[in-house]
């Protein structure tokens, strides 16, 4: 239920009709330790896609770590799956899948191959000897790929300055997000805050996501204890699950502040709990996009995030909110403590967010994506 996951499934269901039959392949999402919530909401997904024509193919091989064994079995039923669907366009999402879909694709001479990495990993994600490795890799694969998709212009440019692909071979496509489920979120603000143990004073600092280290949770942890020196009546809510969870809910209890941090975990409402929000932030380390930031906008939320990867695609510093170097706690602590102390400021960068976030939407991402697949294969565009 990542941003990527989300992305894929969005453009398979928008671009499905006359125009294309899709095929969505995907692993059986064995290693993803989804909640029950989590499966619900896929099969739901799935579900929709099936009904717009969609279909859903699942290779048990194709799993997220890498394993010889199983990445061979995978590369063989994607050969025979290109052999016999025999399609126009082979369009991978992510490293490990766009390695082996556009190597079957290449080796079946399929007619276009279209990558989308929704962000590269060649810094922030693993030790610099791995991350060499990832960019050597796709270097290669980029010479066998005819697009490769950036989310932003940030990382466009990280593709063009490594010397990974041709600014003639990249062309940037937004990844759509849902705004209007954030527009008209049609709930009661207040009664939402008390469901979720939020006092009416208390201004309310928030952020969605993995709580994984590239994600940045525990320098946000470190710049509220600075926060809270100023303005104790700030409760820090964090939604998302990750390898982090047990370890930020340690740190908060040893700094005393258990009852002004609320955990949910995964959830299914988000774009209800975001209207409790005064304040988004998204402290990652490094980020192809950050669709959660355009849901903010969408829900009129100033953002706070970082200077890193497409971020400033979305974030207008000083307009829409704020941006910060990454890694850098004290610097967001004191763009946090700003928006609590001018919260009108806080309400205008929000306004400003909202009347931008229409800039990414699905229905735009749809439509270049469309644009894209028609000026590859020769056929002609939607009038």
């Amino acid at each position: 239920m990542g941003g990527s996951a989300q992305n894929t499934l969005q453009s398979c269901i928008g671009l499905s009709g006359s125009d294309y039959r899709i095929m969505l392949v995907s692993g059986a999402s064995k290693e993803s330790h989804m909640t029950s919530i989590e499966k619900r909401q896929v099969s739901k997904n799935l579900e929709k896609a099936a009904k717009q024509g969609v279909r859903h193919y699942i290779l048990p091989s194709l799993v997220r770590r890498i394993n010889p064994v199983y990445d061979l079995v995978a590369l063989i039923d994607l050969l025979r799956l290109i052999q016999r669907e025999k399609p126009k366009i082979v369009h991978t999402h992510t490293s490990k899948a766009g390695v082996l879909g556009r190597l079957a694709a290449w080796l079946m001479r399929a007619p276009v191959i279209v990558h989308t990495p929704h962000g590269h990993v060649f810094y922030g994600h693993f030790s610099k000897q791995l991350s060499s490795i990832f960019l050597h890799v796709e270097k290669a694969f980029s010479k066998i790929t005819d697009r490769t998709i950036a989310l932003t212009e940030g990382e466009r440019n990280d593709y063009i300055r490594q010397s990974v692909s041709t600014p003639e071979n990249l062309v940037k496509i937004h990844s759509g997000v849902n705004v209007q489920k954030y527009i008209d979120a049609g709930v009661d603000v207040a009664a939402k805050r008390k469901h979720l143990g939020i006092k009416p004073l208390e201004t309310v600092v928030g952020t969605v996501g993995w709580l994984l280290p590239i994600k940045g949770p525990t320098y946000l942890m470190n710049a509220m204890l600075q926060v809270w020196s100023d303005y104790p009546d700030v409760k820090l809510v964090y939604v998302g699950k990750g390898e982090l969870e047990k370890s930020l809910k340690t740190m908060a209890a040893k700094m005393d502040v258990l009852e002004k941090v609320l955990f949910l975990g995964w959830r299914d409402d988000v774009h209800e709990i975001m209207q409790t929000f005064d304040i988004f932030v998204l402290p990652s380390l490094n980020e192809g996009m950050g669709r959660v930031i355009v849901e903010a906008m969408a829900a009129g939320k100033p953002v706070i995030a970082s200077r890193t990867g497409g971020i400033p695609d979305l974030v207008r510093d000083g307009e829409t909110g704020r941006l910060v170097e990454p890694c850098d706690a004290s610097e967001l602590a004191v763009a946090i403590c700003d928006l609590v102390k001018n919260p009108e400021r806080g309400r205008t960068m929000g306004r400003e967010g909202h009347r931008r976030c229409h800039l990414f939407s699905e229905a735009a991402m749809i439509a270049k994506i469309d644009q894209l697949y028609k000026d590859l294969t020769g056929s002609e565009a939607h009038p």
